[in-house]
């Protein structure tokens, strides 16, 4: 920190020297503010429009003239080399001080920052804010700022001693609060904040977003936006005040109802006269990005309508945000982006006409209001980005024009003319040179204007590309979604092809099972039949159906099982009565053993004759199952074999078996 040289001391009002920087007395920096309660007093406080208070000392221990007093609505800063040690409050002398503080050195040089416990608020009052009707707001309100970093405000402002004031920090940040309102009012409409309940919360966060950045680097810090008045004033050709809409403002005005107090200031034929201006704005400038050309000496948009351009801008990219987010037409109209929906789905008809499926054409129109998005968005971002340099530039050059003043009103204070007189005109010099540079930042600003609009051209070409890309990679989609439609297609038809041949299969075995069971089980029925006929019949009425050659031996085996029953004397008296007047005893005895040996042969060689029969009979079925499964297809596809009554018979019977009908060859 460097004071005026040649200065008269601002606490012992002692002379100096020409060259001196300190006091030779207190060893007070020279050229530091004329605060008495600061400097004279010992209590450390800043005044009621001031931020902060700041000057130097040769050596610490020269603050301790009188007792240091540090009450609770201040903050004490004491740098020392690259550290700052806050005082916290309370009364000092130099011995408690510096065994309370005992890190810091008292012999050295010390840099000494006054400053508030609470935020300083700096009021900023705008009238000619318009809304996107071109309706102009006026606004009031106050930003709640402090010192955040005390190295960082430190490097930029304390690099002479001095104050800042409410005045100067309006000052530097005037440019930017303007620049942000005026975004934030330029993107929507006067219905819109009218039916918007939290449009006061809105404006604080984007002026509190906006201004972090780029107060960060300088140590300080907006804590709160306290939005005392935003309101629109009607006038009538006579510049008149007809009325007014209060959108934000004190509890009283806040309960107004704004929609009908709105309805009450305009007609329908103004609202509809507005909103023709607004479009034939946004067309305006539309056309004017179309014309404009490389060279920025042929654009046609002038600085003075950039402005304006930039608030276009911001409402566009405001709308498309509100289409993108909607999830059906209906949404994105209730949200108040009628206009861009109706352009979007102008250009959308343009390029596809014959599209009729609701839900597809939201999703394109939804994908052009994205692409849009991008472009604007770009462009803003790009103006965004110059705009914080040639903020940064303009908030240091203004900073750096603030310290000259100071300096010329520390240098009005020099006692010898001559040294007055010189260090007057080395500061005014300084003066100008700053107020040149700020000058050509001004014209930097000029000629980023057009660069952001040229940019902006840029990135509505991109957008057309960005467009044909979407648009030939939905085609491609569409083909890979037709292609893995019909390969889902064939695959159903083939598993619908495989369950009817399984099907098929399955009917054709169960059909010849059917088959093969049909003779079979009609040759067991006349079995069955058969002997169940036979069983019922006595042993004379078979005798009586019994064939020649079977007779003799139905007759032997009847009489021989009527013997089997009988016992010895049964039998000894059967033979006495065969072979009375002819056989003797003994004869008789041996006739009845060799009849008995005889019977038994024949039921042994019954019994092996039923025997082959159940083994040829066996034979016989197997034989008859192999041949009925190879011509089981022959006997379905023809008629089955039956008698003269219609009952079914097998290939090899000779009589039915139902009837007994004879059967034909």
């Amino acid at each position: 920190m460097f004071g005026v040289k040649g200065a008269s001391c601002p606490r012992c009002e002692r002379r100096n020297g020409v060259e001196a920087s300190y006091c030779a007395g207190c060893g007070m920096i020279l050229g530091a503010p004329r605060n008495k309660p600061v400097l004279v007093e010992n209590r450390w406080v800043a005044g009621a429009d001031e931020l902060g208070v700041f000057f130097g000392v040769r050596e610490l221990s020269g603050l301790f003239v009188k007792t240091l007093r540090v009450p609770a609505t201040a903050r004490g800063f004491i740098l020392q080399g690259d550290k700052a040690t806050e005082v916290p409050q309370g009364e000092y002398e130099i011995e408690g001080f510096f065994t309370r503080l005992n890190h810091l050195l008292r012999d050295q040089h010390a840099e000494i920052l006054i400053t508030r416990t609470g935020a300083l608020p700096v009021p900023f009052d705008y009238g000619d804010i318009a809304t996107s009707e071109h309706l102009e707001i006026q606004v009031r309100f106050a930003l709640q700022v402090k010192i955040e970093n005390v190295p960082a405000f430190a490097r930029h402002f304390m690099t002479a001693p001095g104050t800042v004031s409410v005045g100067e920090l309006r000052e530097l940040l005037n440019h930017p609060v303007r620049q942000l309102v005026a975004e934030f009012v330029g993107a929507r409409s006067i219905r819109e904040m009218a039916g918007n309940r939290e449009l006061r919360e809105q404006m604080d966060q984007r002026l509190q977003g906006g201004l972090r950045q780029l107060l960060a680097q300088y140590g300080l810090a907006v804590t709160a936006v306290e939005t005392l008045e935003l309101r629109h004033d009607k006038y009538d050709a006579n510049r008149a005040r007809v009325g007014s809409l209060w959108l934000a403002a004190d509890e009283q005005h806040v309960q107004l109802a704004h929609a009908r107090h709105l309805d009450e200031l305009y007609s329908a034929e103004e609202w509809q006269r507005i909103k023709r201006s607004e479009e034939e704005a946004r067309l305006r400038y539309r056309r004017a990005e179309l014309r404009q050309d490389d060279a920025i000496a042929r654009a046609e948009l002038s600085l003075q309508g950039a402005d304006r351009a930039h608030g276009v801008r911001a409402r566009q990219i405001e709308l498309y945000g509100r289409i993108v987010e909607a999830q059906s037409r209906k949404q994105a109209l209730d949200q108040g982006a009628a206009e861009v929906l109706a352009e979007l789905e102008h250009d959308l008809a343009k390029k596809n006409a014959g599209r009729a499926d609701e839900a597809l054409e939201w999703r394109h129109l939804r994908a052009l209001a994205q692409l849009r998005m991008r472009a604007e968005l770009a462009a803003a971002q790009q103006e965004a980005t110059q705009g914080r340099q040639l903020a940064q530039q303009r908030f240091s050059q203004q900073l750096l024009q603030q310290q000259i003043r100071h300096k010329i009103e520390s240098a009005r204070q020099i006692e010898d003319a001559a040294r007055q007189r010189d260090e007057l005109q080395r500061l005014r010099q300084g003066e100008q040179d700053a107020a040149r540079r700020l000058r050509d930042i001004d014209e930097a600003e000029h000629v980023a204007r057009y660069q952001a609009l040229r940019i902006a051209n840029e990135a509505h070409l991109r957008e057309a590309e960005r467009w044909q890309e979407w648009e030939e990679e939905q085609a491609r989609q569409r083909i890979g979604d037709v292609r893995r439609e019909a390969g889902v297609r064939d695959a159903q038809a083939q598993h619908d092809k495989l369950q009817r041949t399984i099907e098929l299969d399955a009917e054709h075995a169960r059909r010849m099972h059917e088959a093969a069971q049909v003779p079979l089980a009609a040759e067991r029925a006349h079995e069955l039949a058969r002997a169940e006929m036979m069983g019922m019949l006595d042993d004379t009425a078979k005798l009586a159906i019994a064939g020649e050659a079977n007779a003799a031996i139905l007759a032997d085996f009847m009489k021989t099982r009527v013997h089997a029953t009988m016992d010895a004397g049964q039998l000894a008296s059967l033979a006495g009565v065969v072979g009375a007047g002819k056989l003797t005893a003994a004869e008789a005895a041996e006739l009845v053993r060799a009849e008995q040996a005889r019977r038994e042969q024949e039921v042994d060689k019954d019994r092996r004759h039923q025997i082959e029969l159940l083994e040829r009979q066996n034979d016989v079925n197997k034989a008859a199952l192999v041949s009925q499964a190879q011509a089981v297809s022959g006997v379905v596809a023809n008629s089955a074999r039956q008698c003269a009554n219609g009952h079914p018979a097998a290939p090899e019977d000779r009589f039915c078996a139902a009837c007994g009908s004879p059967l034909q060859h």
